[in-house]
């Protein structure tokens, strides 16, 4: 069995920083890529980054130049280095990964989401 923890969501004013941090454990024989999705109240869930396995990532264009995805392929760990936050970067974030179970199946699981919200 998969899991994806999230972790680091929580509050923070306008123009703050927050962390967050998604770990990959149980039956995981690699990751590929591994990316983070938002999810505000009333809308419909929306990519925020992706990165593969390589380092290559891809920007959602509301989050360029403020948001910073990075991974840690040893520890199967996606990192969100969210800056210059924003009112409307309040959402849920989930983690989401395409793994390689240890019988070589390959599948995209998701994180169970952690809390983001940014106000005064």
């Amino acid at each position: 069995q998969v899991r994806l923890v999230e972790s680091g969501g929580g509050l923070a004013q306008p123009g703050g920083s927050l962390r967050l941090s998604c770990a990959a454990s149980g039956s995981v024989r690699a990751t590929s890529t591994m990316g983070w999705y938002r999810q505000a109240p009333g809308k419909q869930r929306e990519l925020v980054a992706t990165i593969t396995r390589s380092g290559s990532t891809n920007y959602a264009d509301s989050v360029k130049g403020r948001f910073t995805i990075s991974r840690d392929n040893a520890e199967n760990t996606v990192y969100l280095q969210m800056n210059s936050l924003k009112p409307e970067d309040t959402a849920d974030y989930y983690c989401n990964a395409d793994i390689m179970t240890t019988n070589y199946t390959v599948m995209a699981y998701w994180g169970k989401g952690t809390l983001v919200t940014v106000s005064s």
